[in-house]
């Protein structure tokens, strides 16, 4: 379970350009739910995704994963509970490496090195079992990089890569977003195959509201710094694409655009 509590987040603080956007936020996320996010520009949507992984820092407040508060603990220490999938494909791989050493890094993640070597030939076949189900031909290009790939293969391997290992978050940053519709589809499809079967505690962020409606159990529409719209289960099975049109309209009108 994730909790964030009376947070309280400022950005160029002591400025004349200081903002507020978070004053005394909370949110907790069950064990085991799927939370779709959706926002305009500015709403706190990927500020709260940085500040749960740790990217930047927060005045005050805690955040409390499964009871313990890693409020302080660097980013890189909570990566090894946390998984996270970047808007931009590049951002999740290594694109001068191959697909292999690509595995075997993530593989690897949070073991030491030491002086053996960075990949195992022996894991080959595991790799290629994981990489099949894709349907994408990348377990016949063990010895491709990464960089040769399409936008839409390097972000279904990052996705693969982030929940290799077991984690109790998992982080989809508008993973979808820069990717053509029928590779979103693919992406979108894989991700909820993943959360399910490895029965992933997950936020993801999107601005298309049809995922949002489809995928998950719980949606929260943000609106700055704050939770506007929060159904879960039935409440929001219910939820369609207008209701969440109509909320941004509302908001926009007292907004005076």
């Amino acid at each position: 379970m994730l909790e964030l509590k009376d947070i309280y987040k400022y950005y160029n603080p002591g400025t004349v350009n200081e903002l507020c956007l978070f004053k005394g936020f909370n949110l907790t996320v069950k064990e085991g739910e799927f939370v779709s996010v959706v926002g305009s520009n500015g709403s706190g949507k990927t500020s709260m995704l940085n500040i749960i992984c740790g990217s930047i820092p927060i005045e005050s407040g805690s955040i409390l994963l499964d009871g313990k508060d890693i409020t302080r603990e660097k980013e890189f220490r909570r990566n090894g509970k946390i998984g996270r999938v970047y808007q931009n494909p590049a951002l999740g791989t290594c694109p001068s490496m191959t697909i292999l050493e690509n595995m075997s890094l993530a593989d690897n993640k949070g073991k030491t090195y030491g002086l053996r070597r960075g990949t195992n030939k022996k894991r080959i076949d595991y790799y290629r079992e994981l990489l099949r189900p894709l349907n994408l031909g990348l377990e016949d290009k063990m010895y491709v990089k990464v960089g040769s790939l399409s936008g839409g293969q390097r972000q279904a391997m990052a996705l693969l890569m982030s929940t290799m290992t077991p984690i109790e978050f998992l982080i989809l940053d508008e993973h979808t977003a820069a990717l053509d519709p029928k590779t979103a589809e693919i992406i979108m499809q894989l991700t909820d195959t993943l959360v399910k079967e490895k029965h992933l505690t997950t936020i993801m962020v999107t601005h298309n509201l049809r995922y949002a409606v489809e995928y998950g159990d719980r949606l929260i529409m943000m609106h700055q710094g704050t939770s506007v719209i929060d159904r879960a289960g039935a409440e929001k099975a219910a939820l369609g694409i207008d209701d969440i049109l109509s909320k941004f309209n509302e908001i926009s009108i007292e907004c005076g655009n």
